[in-house]
């Protein structure tokens, strides 16, 4: 007889419905093997699905796995905070609580909460402290990877370079917002680009400081091709490093670096505004947060 797994599916960094990133949350996963996780990561074909499990480790309160359609991965931001919105809603969070750990597989990955009333209105991530490779030397080489000409990343006099706070991700700079939505995967070259230079990278992360919405430090897009994410509406696990990127190279000045905010999936019609706090420890990098809010979408039950 198969056994029922109900999930939740939210809209993760919006406020309202059909915007944001789509996740589905199962709220138990306790009996699913990793190879069936991953086909029904790969059946939902969100850019990710949470598996909420019993707590494994010292100090945090659950276990969660998260798959893209392709693959498992160590963290990521908007399951994250979609997750703990449906923690929250189903009272495994209780109201009023301020703090909650994830187990995640780089580690125990703290939640901070706000509350409006007894309703979870915003969460905030806690991310590893960023780790930067060496900037690539060609900007012409990341151009080809996006099907730009060179001068769309060059004229940023910024670096191309792949960060990391728990996953890393290639980031790109261009000139404009114009730019950035005229970009689209050439994946031969960005498969050369990585080789060239000896990394590796979940994705490839895009942006302009020119975001045409005076709410926005960055306008932004991201592309994983290679875990099953042609191009992602929100992307909370890059945007920690996207912050500590913008905080290292003086695109923001310190005053600033507590309250950024990425603004993410409008090309793909699911418009995402992702919070950034970098907080600063005479003028280095000392904490790394994503924030935002999340909108119940839909729910279910899976028949296993």
């Amino acid at each position: 007889m198969a056994r029922s797994y109900r999930f939740l599916h939210y809209d993760v960094f919006t406020d309202h419905l059909f915007g944001g990133n789509q996740l589905a949350v199962f709220l138990d996963g306790r009996g699913l093997e990793t190879e069936t996780m991953q086909a029904v990561a790969k059946e939902m074909n969100f850019s990710e699905t949470t598996f909420v499990l019993p707590p494994e480790t010292a100090g945090t309160d659950v276990r969660m796995r998260i798959f893209t359609p392709g693959e498992e991965l160590p963290a990521a931001g908007h399951p994250t905070i979609g997750s703990t919105f449906a923690l929250a809603r189903t009272g495994v969070i209780a109201r009023g609580r301020e703090r909650f750990v994830f187990g995640l597989g780089v580690g125990p990955v703290p939640v901070s909460l706000t509350w409006t009333g007894d309703d979870l209105s915003f969460a905030w991530m806690t991310q590893l402290n960023p780790a930067f490779g060496d900037p690539i030397a060609d900007p012409s080489g990341a151009a080809a990877a996006l099907s730009l000409p060179p001068a769309a990343v060059a004229g940023t006099g910024l670096p191309v370079q792949i960060v990391s706070c728990g996953v890393p991700f290639l980031f790109v700079p261009l000139t404009t917002r114009s730019a950035v939505d005229g970009a689209s995967v050439n994946r031969d070259a960005l498969d050369q680009l990585l080789r060239s230079s000896g990394a590796s990278a979940h994705g490839v992360f895009l942006f302009s400081k020119q975001p045409g919405d005076d709410r926005a430090t960055v306008y932004s897009r991201m592309f994983a091709p290679d875990i099953g994410v042609a191009e992602d509406p929100a992307t909370g696990i890059a945007s920690g490093p996207l912050g500590c990127y913008l905080v290292r190279h003086k695109v923001v000045t310190p005053e600033k670096a507590e309250s950024m905010l990425s603004l993410q999936g409008v090309k793909m019609g699911r418009p995402s505004h992702v919070h950034i706090s970098i907080g600063l420890d005479k003028g280095e990098i000392a904490s790394v947060r994503v924030g935002g809010e999340s909108v119940l979408a839909g729910e279910g039950t899976l028949y296993l």
